[in-house]
């Protein structure tokens, strides 16, 4: 394949990849307008931030809850009455959280419960209701006694009583989990909000027990801001928390809006939960086990010599040394010669001629006696016949012409 075919199917494949990713990213970052969840981090039509915001304006303490439903007996252990909100969840409750809820509005009296949406009708089963959601047969609302008249809001579902005294979950059955819950006896219902027609779509719930009140509305349409703005539905929802309630805690790790945690902790859940992280951890061990096997040592240490840098002179008698037992001493002393000719020419220039002349015009040429006299032993040593002893005479007259002469 040629290099401009592999450049053009790069340059497609990486177009095709962004995309995709642009796709994915206006998949999951919905217009604001457009997000259906009734969470108070939203300020759009369809989001509750109107009644959070309004709740802390008159006075009554709001926050959201994003933590694990574990946390949430811990979060109130206060004496502060606590109206615990779960408006039509995003995300379905499992039958472990379900029970959290109900154990939390089991354990006192001053923990309310506010139950909204067909997505929490399994929660609602607990306290014998269940919504009868319709979808897009809506019917409208009848105006509660003394609250404004107008267009209130239509509704998707009414509640509908079921006759059934303990509700099994067996959603989990996969993790080897049935949970149940045993629906508490009721001394009071109040109903607070029908359709024109009659059926319910608001009841309170006063329990016989210890447990605290439940609110049980059939459709979340009523928290929404689209219904607070546009209908008179406002001073009734707020009626439901003002005056009764100094603190209301909105559920929002359901709406998707969950604490977020560290990137170790999402990498580690990934891997324990993936076939390609255990993959992962796998080969992570494998390399370690092989660092620590490259890393034994077998035997005794090895003590390696101190092998130091030869300085100029040692590396010119180690050359003469050698030519010597090459029987080559007229040469070794030529080469010597050679060797101070090129270090005293200036940089960049090569030498030529004969080196004999050379030799003759430096003994000529320098001044200070000790550089003359080792030019003149070098001149000496220049003819034919010499000794072993006469190599390293030439080499040591060379290092001190070079060292009385060097730049």
């Amino acid at each position: 394949m040629r290099a401009r075919t592999e450049a053009l199917l790069s340059g497609l494949g990486l177009v095709a990849l962004v995309g995709v990713a642009a796709v994915l990213g206006l998949r999951g970052n919905a217009a604001e307008e457009e997000d259906t969840r009734a969470s108070t981090f939203l300020a759009g039509p369809y989001g509750a931030r109107a009644l959070a915001e309004a709740l802390t304006r008159l006075g009554v303490e709001t926050r959201p809850f994003r933590s694990n439903l574990r946390r949430l007996a811990a979060d109130t252990v206060d004496s502060t009455s606590t109206a615990f909100v779960l408006l039509n969840p995003s995300i379905w409750l499992s039958g472990s959280e379900i029970e959290l809820v109900r154990d939390w509005n089991d354990a006192s009296p001053r923990h309310a419960l506010v139950v909204a949406g067909a997505r929490a009708s399994p929660l609602m089963r607990c306290f014998g209701y269940t919504d009868d959601w319709r979808g897009l047969d809506s019917v409208p609302l009848r105006p509660p006694a003394g609250a404004a008249l107008g267009l209130w809001p239509r509704v998707g579902g009414v509640l509908a009583a079921t006759n059934d005294s303990v509700v099994v979950d067996s959603s989990e059955i996969s993790g080897a989990k049935v949970t149940r819950c045993a629906v508490p006896p009721i001394s009071r219902a109040d109903t607070l909000l029908t359709t024109a027609t009659g059926r319910v779509v608001a009841l309170r719930l006063t329990r016989a027990d210890s447990g605290g009140p439940v609110l049980l509305v059939s459709d979340a349409g009523i928290f929404r801001n689209r219904a607070l703005r546009d209908t008179p539905a406002g001073p009734f929802v707020l009626g439901l928390f003002v005056g009764r309630f100094p603190r209301v805690i909105f559920e929002e790790a359901h709406h998707g809006f969950e604490e977020g945690g560290s990137l170790w902790t999402a990498t580690r859940d990934w891997s324990l939960e993936s076939p390609w992280g255990w993959a992962m951890w796998q080969l992570a061990l494998v390399g370690l086990l092989l660092v620590l096997a490259g890393a034994v040592r077998f035997g005794p240490a090895i003590h390696l010599l101190d092998r130091r840098r030869r300085s100029p002179l040692e590396h010119v008698r180690a050359l003469a040394t050698a030519l010597a037992a090459a029987q080559g001493h007229d040469v070794a002393i030529e080469e010597i010669i050679e060797g101070l000719r090129r270090r005293l020419l200036p940089a960049g220039q090569r030498s030529s001629g004969d080196w004999r002349a050379w030799l003759d015009h430096l003994v000529n040429q320098v001044r200070g006696s000790r550089a003359r006299d080792a030019a003149t032993t070098l001149q000496a040593l220049a003819r034919p016949g010499q000794s072993a002893a006469g190599v390293l005479r030439a080499a040591n007259a060379v290092e001190d012409v070079w060292e009385e002469l060097r730049p």
